[in-house]
């Protein structure tokens, strides 16, 4: 089954949502601020994501230019970071049972439906 974790605050993630509704399949949905990921969950999605964990930060957010920026951080230690501060997360992040998209551009989404 498809799975969204979303933000509805986020542009890009609402219009992530509205092609997964204009898809006619079934999804889960997943507001992950309100959720929290757990530190292995969000594992398993990087590595369906295929990237590095790095590569899911929202690196213009204040927290982490004022915190992280300047760090040298371990991939667990960044995994650790977004677990514990999920508006560092890039969204929406769309799942099926093997592979992710970040849907950014939100089209990225229809080539996993």
């Amino acid at each position: 089954m498809l799975k969204i974790y979303h933000n509805p605050r986020c542009r890009k993630s609402r219009e992530g949502l509205e092609i997964l509704k204009s898809s006619g399949k079934d999804f889960e949905i997943v507001e992950y601020l309100k959720e929290p990921l757990s530190e292995e969950k969000l594992k398993e999605i990087i590595e369906k994501l295929k990237i590095a964990p790095i590569e899911l930060v929202r690196k213009n957010e204040k927290v982490w230019k004022e915190e992280y920026k300047e760090k040298d951080l371990s991939d667990d230690e960044l995994v650790r970071i977004l677990v514990n501060n999920p508006r560092l997360i890039e969204r929406p992040i769309v799942v099926t049972d093997k592979e992710a998209v970040i849907g950014r551009p939100p089209e990225r989404i229809e080539k996993l439906i």
